[in-house]
């Protein structure tokens, strides 16, 4: 039975692990908080990969305190040798006398050995605590762990009656300053950014991070622009910012794949579906393999009604603005008639909020994805 004491230094060690979910990419979001009885020693969180973990920090915060105290951890502590050492061995040495995880680490190389480590090391361990909300932090993480694919979030900003844009394509700007803030947050939070050629033609994004009140650390989200007939152009604005672009085609070897590559973009060549578009399996396990956990989907109608179709997606993100656009106006997804209710595609909502005069609604498939897709 977990104690007061015991909820409330999780709940701060999640809140630790949160100040990681720009910076951490592509591993897992992490906070620990030691205490001796009831008093904080030493916190951490996992700032950047490649450097210290969540667990050595708050033990060298902690010195010679960190003896005999507790660690809360949101996730099983690290317990293999990689760019870091392993953080079982820390806290063994440390001393720690308890060990409370929210998560087992999905990761394969980790999933219970990091808690045999320190129980046969003679450290008392409890595993469980809060821990709904600590794989809220990382379902990227987890699903690329388990499948070999990222999360996938479609976004989309649309009015009353169900539109993105006016029929001739007019779409700056639906909702309001605070909505678009927002998602330059949800960006952030991203490993890469996916469209479609048909966006970048019409609207030639930049798809970065522009706030300079969130503090990336110079990261960038890989942009991943699928592109079968190899339409996009050199002069792309996205080609010109900071961060890197992947462009996948239909066909290998064009002059226009040079073309892009002469401009600093990588491409790479995938099977296409029977529609004649780039195979959005393929497109995922390549994800999955580049260690991207989270896509943000930033596209038309035709390609986020595709991955809907496919039961590819993870999370809507819909921005409501309060307006009416009318029955000419373009959807918010293009997808097959369908003939009866029965047949409906559902999601369920998981959170809304208002920003501005605006809502964001967060929705998860009513059914969800089975862990083999794609």
């Amino acid at each position: 039975m977990f104690s007061a004491l015991d909820h409330e230094m999780m709940q701060r060690a999640i809140g630790l692990a949160v100040r990681g979910r720009y910076t951490n990419h592509p591993n897992p979001r992490v906070g620990c908080v030691l205490v001796q009885g009831e008093r904080i020693v030493g916190e951490g969180f996992h700032r950047k990969w490649g450097e210290p973990h969540a667990e050595p920090i708050a033990l060298n915060a902690a010195g010679a305190a960190a003896r005999g105290a507790t660690a809360y951890v949101t996730l099983e502590p690290h317990s293999f040798h990689g760019r870091t050492p392993p953080c079982t061995d820390a806290l063994i040495a440390a001393g720690v006398a308890r060990v409370v995880c929210g998560a087992l680490d999905p990761n394969p190389r980790v999933h219970g050995n990091g808690i045999r480590q320190l129980t046969e090391a003679g450290i008392e361990v409890e595993t469980g605590l809060l821990e709904t909300q600590v794989r809220e932090l990382n379902l990227g993480f987890e699903k690329r762990m388990v499948t070999g694919v990222p999360r996938i979030i479609v976004k989309i900003a649309a009015s009353l009656d169900g539109r993105v844009a006016l029929a001739n394509g007019e779409s700056r700007w639906i909702t309001g300053e605070q909505s678009r803030a927002d998602v330059q947050r949800l960006r952030a939070e991203a490993s890469a950014i996916l469209t479609g050629i048909d966006t970048v033609l019409a609207d030639d994004p930049q798809l970065t991070v522009r706030d300079p009140q969130i503090d990336t650390l110079g990261r960038q989200p890989l942009r991943v622009v699928l592109d079968s007939r190899g339409r996009m152009s050199p002069q792309a604005r996205m080609l010109s910012e900071p961060g890197d672009t992947l462009v996948f085609e239909g066909t290998a070897g064009t002059p226009a794949a040079a073309a892009l590559q002469s401009a600093g973009a990588k491409v790479m060549t995938a099977p296409l579906d029977s529609l004649g578009h780039v195979d959005l399996a393929h497109v995922l396990r390549e994800l999955g393999g580049l260690q991207c956990n989270d896509v943000l989907v930033e596209a038309g109608s035709t390609l986020a009604g595709r991955l809907i179709e496919l039961g590819l997606v993870d999370e809507l993100v819909i921005y409501v603005a309060p307006i009416l656009l009318g029955p000419q106006a373009r959807p918010m997804v293009q997808l097959p008639q369908i003939e009866r209710l029965a047949d409906r595609v559902q999601f369920a909502l998981h959170t809304h909020v208002a920003l501005g005069g605006d809502v964001k609604l967060v929705l998860r498939p009513s059914v969800p994805i089975a862990s083999t897709q794609p």
